[in-house]
């Protein structure tokens, strides 16, 4: 047997806690998930380092914040030359494979790590047909085109936008991504019976349900836009800062129909249904092949998604729970089975747990730690999550100035500028979610919300004269925060001052 158990990280792209039954939703039913929870540990808090792919991405697998490695935009993915989970895998003789959406690693030598890497996107297959160490086990053609609804998508709004298709969903990402994972869980499994005993870790990255919101008719008939529950939304005078309302000008759903509303969300929800039977099918070639007692299992997101909440669609530079708390278990040798953790907790602590379960060293650079109840680690109060590289604000002014009216144009001509723009913190605890940019304008530069009273977000209090105590509490864990995270930056040698330097200004 191998000395050190198997890892498979499954992760969906831009699913929110709250669009799985097992964290409460009533009309959109996830029994992969379900059964991977009972097998394992839930974790209730789960928060998002950042509500966007590449930093998410790239933070999950080093372990560190976006600005402890500089990867803060989606331009900037995994650096060159830094610690990451794979390097520690491959170091230690592991078969590693990447199957899905990669969004993270560019860099030909992080590249040659995996000894399989199949890639496929949200539009279908690269250039270079996506796959390597192994053929795709469904033809190229048909994945091609499975995908052309998504490359020509119908609009039904000005940031609205979803469909259901007649095709193949065997040839569509999710249901390639499954079949293709199954297929390899099983030449892993013949190897090890060949006497190939090297334990394998794997990224299984599905992805949906991000945009486009396409989904095949079979998936889309288990969520019918009638059974779903339309959020509330914040009173019309609602005091918003001005982040939000740019983001409500170009993600906004205020103009269509609530039937097209209603669709959009039940599309939404049945690309999660779709992903969770991938769930259902990795777990079934586990148990198939022999592999389920020795493999660690982690499902994950890298962030969430409006799907309505809030008036709008899509995703952007805000902290809302809907954008930052995701869906995390983990199962697998030595994970409490049945078990369900509510303190906050990081995606970064992802590969720590993993290491720490493995019995493999964990890298010095790792910011994250290892989770509560998965192991021996004590629970702490805090999550952190950031956004932002410290560039001008992009406001409603500067669309109008722009001929910017908004919508998908708007939002995909200003995408770069909005996701660099100022420096947002926020630190969420069981109760509070407390957000601030100190780049901001003072008036609107703090959001701060009551979950136990609020939990959709509603009605921001940072204002309120009662929560000024908490207010200076949780200002102060986000800066204890950031002392402890920023990089270190080494001081210059000293210099003795000499005559010739007295006075000097330089």
């Amino acid at each position: 047997m191998a000395a050190h158990p198997n890892v498979l990280v499954v992760m969906a792209d831009q699913m929110k806690a709250t669009a799985s039954s097992v964290y409460g939703n009533g009309y959109c039913a996830t029994p992969g998930m379900e059964r991977l929870a009972a097998r394992g540990t839930r974790f209730d808090t789960a928060i998002t380092p950042q509500p966007l792919c590449v930093p998410a991405r790239v933070a999950l697998w080093t372990g560190a914040y976006p600005h402890a490695t500089g990867a803060r935009r989606n331009e900037t993915p995994m650096p060159p030359g830094a610690d990451h989970a794979f390097h520690v895998w491959k170091d230690a003789g592991f078969h590693t494979a990447l199957i899905g959406k990669d969004h993270c690693f560019v860099d030909p030598a992080d590249h040659a790590l995996f000894d399989v890497r199949c890639v496929i996107g949200h539009e279908g297959l690269p250039a270079d047909g996506g796959a390597h160490g192994m053929p795709w086990v469904v033809p190229e053609d048909a994945v091609h085109a499975a995908h052309a609804v998504r490359r020509a998508m119908p609009r039904q709004g000005a940031a609205v936008s979803y469909a259901v298709s007649d095709v193949d969903p065997e040839a569509t990402s999710s249901g390639l991504v499954a079949a293709q994972t199954e297929a390899w869980l099983r030449e892993r499994a013949a190897a090890a019976a060949a006497g190939d005993e090297r334990p394998f870790a794997a990224w299984i990255s599905f992805p949906d349900p991000h945009t486009p919101y396409e989904v095949p008719r079979v998936w889309a008939d288990t969520v019918p836009p009638d059974s779903v529950d339309l959020p509330p939304r914040e009173a019309e005078d609602a005091d918003l800062p001005e982040r939000t309302r740019v983001l409500l000008r170009l993600n906004g759903v205020d103009d269509v129909e609530e039937a097209d509303l209603r669709a959009l969300i039940a599309t939404y929800h049945a690309q999660v249904r779709f992903v969770d039977d991938g769930l259902r099918r990795v777990l079934d070639a586990l148990d198939a092949t022999g592999l389920a007692d020795r493999t660690l299992v982690v499902f994950c997101s890298d962030h969430g998604d409006f799907a309505g909440e809030h008036g709008m669609t899509r995703k952007g530079g805000a902290f809302y729970d809907c954008l930052v708390r995701v869906p995390l278990i983990v199962a697998g040798p030595g994970v409490p089975a049945g078990a369900v953790e509510d303190a906050p907790v990081s995606l970064l602590d992802v590969v720590p747990t993993l290491l720490a379960l493995q019995g493999l060293p964990v890298p010095a650079s790792m910011q994250g730690r290892p989770l509560p109840t998965a192991t021996s680690a004590a629970p702490r109060e805090a999550a952190f999550a950031e956004y932002g590289a410290g560039g001008p604000a992009c406001t409603r002014a500067d669309l109008d100035r722009a001929g910017l009216g908004g919508g998908l144009e708007a939002g995909k001509a200003t995408l770069q500028w909005r996701e660099a723009e100022g420096r947002r913190k926020l630190v969420r605890t069981r109760r509070w979610a407390y957000a601030t940019d100190p780049t901001a304008d003072p008036a609107e530069r703090d959001e701060l919300y009551d979950l136990a009273a609020d939990p959709h977000q509603l009605r921001n209090v940072a204002a309120d004269p009662a929560h000024a105590a908490t207010i200076a509490d949780l200002r102060a864990r986000l800066l204890a925060w950031s002392l402890a995270t920023e990089p270190a930056v080494p001081l210059p040698e000293p210099r003795l001052q000499t005559a010739s330097t007295k006075g000097s200004t330089s």
